[in-house]
């Protein structure tokens, strides 16, 4: 990858860990209960930025461990933490210091003594091997230069038949220069988007079967350029299921 691609990666992770914000009006058309968002510290929805819904396909059950890969102010984070119960385990992983600080208070503030909240990339997890049950992230992996790492590190902490659920933003055909060197189309989970069958094919290499994949049509780009991108390249939302052979 060009060094230039790798900056412009650098620079829309440090403006955002995720996509451009949305309003939980917004969080609840991709698909996320009302109820559910309820019943979680309502500032971090504020900062919520995801592409989809994943929460069907992922099936957490009580006791689990839970990896949130770009957790940002821990919107899904603390949805996993009332799924998993006091007795399991959340870890949310990412960069960006004034969310990290804003995830821990929250968590401190509103009683969520399962979760905590780590600061490292997510190509370099800090965690043990097969030390978790499930995977998630939502709209972050496409900013990562190295996917295929990504998906080969979560593999790593996964458990055998360990589970990776995921929304992320995907292409029908494979950028240009010009849009992967572009930071704006970066910040807006465009510039770093993997072609579709590639990212298919980075996961099962890192040793996942797929085990369901669907499209998020309610999911919308802001911005009027972005827009035009999408419809130019098939940019598209997905959420996706995978399992560790």
């Amino acid at each position: 990858m060009r060094r230039s691609t790798r900056r412009h990666s650098r620079e829309a992770q440090a403006t955002t860990s995720k996509c451009a914000i949305i309003p939980i009006a917004v969080a609840e058309r991709l698909g996320y209960p009302s109820d559910q968002l309820d019943a979680i510290p309502a500032p971090s929805i504020d900062s919520f930025a995801g592409v989809g819904y994943y929460f069907d396909l992922a099936a957490i059950t009580a006791g689990e461990t839970v990896v949130d890969l770009g957790s940002g102010s821990g919107t899904d984070s603390f949805l996993a933490a009332n799924q998993t119960g006091s007795d399991g385990h959340v870890i949310g992983i990412d960069i960006t210091e004034a969310q990290l600080a804003k995830a821990t208070r929250l968590a401190t503030e509103h009683g969520f003594a399962n979760v905590e909240f780590r600061n490292a990339h997510i190509e370099q997890l800090p965690l043990d091997s097969g030390s978790a049950d499930l995977v998630i992230s939502n709209g972050v992996i496409n900013l990562s230069p190295d996917k295929a790492k990504v998906f080969a590190k979560a593999a790593r902490v996964l458990r055998p038949g360990g589970r990776l659920a995921i929304a992320d933003i995907v292409t029908a055909t494979q950028l240009p220069e010009g849009v992967t060197c572009d930071a704006a189309l970066w910040a807006a989970c465009i510039g770093g988007a993997m072609q579709r069958d590639d990212y298919r094919e980075a996961i099962e290499a890192a040793g996942f079967q797929l085990d369901d994949l669907k499209e998020n049509d309610q999911y919308r780009f802001v911005s009027e350029r972005a827009d035009n991108a999408t419809q130019k390249y098939g940019v598209k939302s997905i959420s996706l299921l995978a399992i560790k052979r």
